[in-house]
């Protein structure tokens, strides 16, 4: 919005030249977001409270987290209107790239918010049935793939992604990228779902993570640093570095009342689109395999309970004491907070390795 109203005004006020500027937008939109949570991240817990929105402990969970039960939950609320809001202010709204983005950040927002809904209104740390969701997050990548595939946001945009460590090579995809599209937004929402279970452990990394991205959504939007670096140069790409600054702001905002012992916990609402959001960046900017570098914490999680569900399947044995990831550790002895500083430390070292990898080629 402000892009949209000052920057016309350049002619007469030289001063709003400076919206020209990515970099300028995208340190706002970080501002934005940490001063909306923090105005109205405590209005929303209060409202939360009044509301008796807690949170449903699972029983067979670590008996450390009985104490957690009735904290308020939905805080996502506040992570969303800390990503919309200063998007919306400080983002080129004609831009495809951001239209793509905000679409999956609320749809899958949306989904969260029922799947809490469903939580404190039956009482159940279940929510919605698994196949519901899986079905409405799948339904969702299949018209962002469709979108994207057939109304590309540029026409440099193809239905093939880049492969680490190379130069000027590319895996073409074909039929097999709207499926590929899916599987990317379903797995990386459900992966930070997956995360999201002490205090502080997925909104810290998912800042770091949207810091990640920015530095590559700008590279990749700039025709002299994308030469250099040969990586894929998408024009109109770089106001991504916008959003994931918005994105940032909102989890590390998030995190001052996330932290150990939270106020509030993000839920469904956030994580889903948190990770959603992550998701359709990287395919964007046809990073997805790098994704998973930067991710690497997230993959983790989920991997353990792929492999805690299949050994007990197979041998009826537990590799885990306990799934996901983080739990185990908690079972092992680690303090709640010492497991979440050390996966923060894990998760920025993914980050910088994935950083090296656009010169490393």
């Amino acid at each position: 919005m402000f892009y949209h109203l000052l920057y016309p005004l350049r002619e007469q006020i030289s001063a709003f030249n400076l919206f020209r500027y990515i970099t300028f937008r995208s340190a706002y939109a970080v501002v934005t977001a940490l001063v909306i949570t923090m105005i109205f991240g405590p209005m929303i817990i209060a409202w939360l409270k009044k509301r008796h929105v807690g949170q449903v402990i699972r029983r067979e969970g670590p008996e450390s987290h009985y104490a957690k039960e009735g904290t308020p939950t939905m805080g996502g609320l506040i992570i969303l209107l800390a990503i919309i809001v200063p998007t919306l202010l400080w983002a080129d709204l004609t831009n495809r790239f951001i239209q793509l983005t905000l679409l999956v950040t609320v749809w899958l927002g949306a989904i969260g918010f029922m799947d809490d809904y469903f939580k404190i209104i039956r009482g159940q740390s279940a929510g919605l049935v698994a196949r519901k969701k899986f079905l409405a997050q799948a339904v969702l990548g299949i018209i962002f793939g469709v979108i994207i595939t057939l109304w590309p946001p540029t026409p440099d945009f193809t239905a093939a992604t880049d492969i680490p460590f190379f130069k000027n090579f590319y895996l073409p995809l074909g039929v097999a990228f709207i499926p590929f599209v899916t599987i990317v937004i379903a797995g990386s929402s459900n992966a930070v779902n997956l995360t999201d279970g002490l205090d502080g452990l997925a909104a810290g990394l998912t800042g770091i993570s949207f810091m990640t991205f920015a530095g590559m959504c700008y590279l990749t939007g700039r025709a002299d640093f994308s030469r250099y670096l040969t990586i894929t140069y998408l024009p109109g790409a770089g106001e991504l570095t916008v959003f994931c600054g918005a994105a940032m702001g909102a989890a590390i905002g998030f995190l001052w009342f996330n932290s150990h012992p939270a106020e509030v916990f993000m839920g469904d609402t956030g994580s889903l689109s948190l990770g959603g959001a992550l998701g359709a960046v990287a395919i964007l900017i046809k990073k997805e395999l790098l994704l998973v570098v930067v991710g690497g914490v997230f993959v983790a999680e989920v991997l353990s309970v792929m492999l805690q569900v299949g050994s007990f399947k197979l041998r009826g044995k537990r590799i885990f004491k306990m799934s996901p990831l983080h739990h185990h550790f908690e079972l092992s002895g680690w303090p709640e907070s010492k497991v979440v500083v050390r996966f923060w430390i894990i998760g920025a070292i993914c980050a910088l390795l994935t950083l090296s990898t656009l010169k490393i080629r």
